[in-house]
């Protein structure tokens, strides 16, 4: 079985090397005792960056996942894991 976000695994990749990175820089401007809206700032880069990285896969789950269910007859469970899904979601 092929995962809905195959054709886009390099980019989700990437974005979540960059969120590593961010987090990590994060890290040094605590060790730093840098300024606390200057932290805040990027802690919300970094949360941006979380959600474009789960609309993606949302995306990509929907696009191959959910309509190949749909095409088999097996939408209703496949949608129902999707709302589960997105109901544990705690940015809505």
């Amino acid at each position: 079985m092929t995962v809905g976000y195959a054709q886009n695994k390099d980019d989700l990749r990437a974005r979540l090397r960059r969120i590593e990175g961010q987090v990590g820089g994060i890290q040094r401007m605590v060790d730093e005792d840098r300024y606390c809206i200057d932290i805040l700032t990027q802690v919300n880069a970094v949360k941006a960056a979380r959600a474009k990285v789960a609309l993606a896969l949302l995306g990509d789950h929907v696009e191959h996942c959910v309509a190949d269910a749909m095409r088999r007859g097996k939408g209703k469970e496949k949608v129902g894991k999707l709302t589960a899904a997105i109901g544990r979601c705690p940015e809505r």
